[in-house]
């Protein structure tokens, strides 16, 4: 609808009365958009969603809600202002930083040194290994590390193996103080120099044949007695882990030996799985590793390891080279790996610089890197507390309203196409394989998930059936907030098919 003016000398009259017309006809039709948008799309929470948090006892005041159309305004806004903690939904502050701060391409160096001369092929001496943060120098990379220190031509080392962690100064934290869980692998703290995350699998299987479980740590170190007590049962799976009993004793007079008991049934419904646990320091399980898998190469070592910083000006052997960056937070993103989230954390503080001015990478200096890269996207987020870059933590806090502009942002970046194949599908892979299973959002959402006690919380985007690309926060902070996980999915469908 449009209306044309055409003045004329003599007919002025008429060109105010059309300008008039033109004028109401304007505000005839704000009215009208306005309207139909405000009643197609509520800020409130939609009637359905309600009545699943009502029927759980989840009071919608422990509810934070943001869903927009990409490039547009909310269509719901519940609490969206209240700072709440987002759990592992945080990580997606950390992968898109990373992104646009490190690039996609970035990849962290392990640095090989020899201190002592080498002689046809023997080091008279010590290796030293000297970390930068490599967030995935898990089994398969570390083989690879020593397979190219082997194809140096070195093949027996006299010394000792010197492992250098001095480019971190973090706190040398309880890893058992966020839950009392010591052991389990979520709560390993990050390390210059992180060897396969420091952790072991106990890999089960049922054994039809003589209805006994097999299990095996893997990588198996040197110091790790396992000790099978399992019975196999034909119960349906459930949550296995709980019907597990893992009894852990570390070895006495400063031995660095453990033992580990597994007592419980185990059903043969569950097939084979793994139980990750983070059983040895970082001198004992590198060692270990290092040893097996060196002699496997067929190299010689006489010596033990030893945590230290290298001497200055020793001669370079090898520098290994981690994947990058796109690759990395495709693990921390749809896995929720949080000891790579934070390994990626602390090196947003030197910017990927090694240069000695930059090191060594602290706490304070990513979150000084975080508040500074907002602020470059003129992202005010006062109520914001990233802790340590994984969202395991109890401080960490964000509003959905704000998490919400970040995705925002992040979808007109230009490391978009990288950062939204890093989040889990809806029923696809990572953490939402199972999730919207034979529903209409499955393969619809690309969503990271996030779980603590008292907080269940789901952020991200999704296509609608309209195929509008729509963003979804919702933070569920309530000590029922497990039951809540019905109401966060309807929300999803709600906006889909609305």
């Amino acid at each position: 609808m449009g209306l044309i003016c055409v003045v004329e000398k003599n007919n002025t009259q008429a060109c105010s009365t059309l300008r008039h017309a033109s004028a109401i006809c304007a505000f005839i039709l704000v009215v009208i958009s306005t309207t139909a948008f405000s009643s197609e799309l509520p800020l409130s929470l939609p009637q359905v969603v309600q009545e699943k948090l009502k029927l759980v006892g989840v009071a919608e005041s422990a509810v934070g809600v943001y869903v927009s159309e990409v490039g547009s305004m909310p269509i719901v806004s519940v609490n969206a202002d209240v700072a709440m903690n987002p759990a592992s939904v945080m990580k997606m502050i950390t992968t898109y930083a990373g992104l646009e701060i490190l690039g996609p391409a970035y990849s962290w160096q392990t640095v090989l040194y020899a201190n002592g001369q080498i002689t046809n092929g023997v080091l008279q001496g010590d290796l030293v290994i000297k970390g930068y943060g490599d967030p995935k120098l898990d089994l398969e990379n570390f083989w690879l590390l020593i397979h190219r220190l082997r194809q140096t031509g070195l093949r027996e080392i006299t010394g000792d193996l010197i492992l250098d962690h001095t480019h971190y100064d973090i706190p040398n934290d309880d890893p058992g103080a966020f839950d009392g869980q010591p052991y389990r692998t979520y709560n390993i703290l990050p390390e210059a120099l992180l060897i396969n995350y420091r952790s072991s699998a106990i890999v089960l299987s049922p054994q039809l044949e003589d209805n006994t479980v097999r299990a095996i740590a893997d990588p198996l170190p040197d110091s790790l007695l396992l000790l099978n007590n399992l019975k196999l049962t034909r119960h349906a799976c459930g949550d296995w882990r709980n019907s597990l009993n893992v009894e852990i004793h570390a070895g006495g007079d400063h031995s660095k030996n453990m033992l580990v008991i597994l007592n419980g049934s185990y059903s043969a419904q569950c097939g084979k799985q793994a139980y990750m646990l983070g059983l040895h320091d970082s001198a004992s399980y590198t060692r270990d590793l290092f040893k097996r898998l060196w002699m496997q190469q067929g190299g010689l070592f006489h010596g033990d390891v030893v945590t230290a910083q290298a001497p200055d000006g020793l001669p370079l052997l090898k520098v290994y080279q981690s994947p990058p960056l796109t690759e990395i937070i495709r693990g921390i993103n749809k896995f929720s790996n949080n000891i790579a989230a934070r390994q990626l954390y602390l090196t947003l503080g030197t910017a990927g610089d090694r240069q000695s001015e930059r090191s060594p990478a602290t706490l304070a200096k990513s979150e000084m890197a975080i508040k500074q890269w907002l602020a470059t996207k003129q992202m005010n987020f006062p109520e914001l507390v990233i802790e340590n870059g994984s969202g395991l933590s109890r401080r960490g806090q964000i509003s959905a309203k704000h998490m919400g502009q970040l995705l925002q942002a992040a979808f007109q970046s230009p490391v978009m196409p990288e950062f939204v194949s890093s989040l889990p599908i809806a029923a696809v892979d990572g953490t939402l394989r199972k999730r919207f299973t034979g529903s209409s959002v499955s393969g619809m959402a690309h969503m990271k998930t996030g779980t603590l006690n008292n907080v269940r919380a789901l952020a991200g985007y999704m296509l609608d059936k309209s195929g509008r690309r729509m963003v979804v926060v919702i933070f569920v902070n309530h000590a029922r907030s497990t039951q809540a996980r019905s109401a966060m999915d309807t929300l999803l469908h709600w906006v889909y098919d609305r």
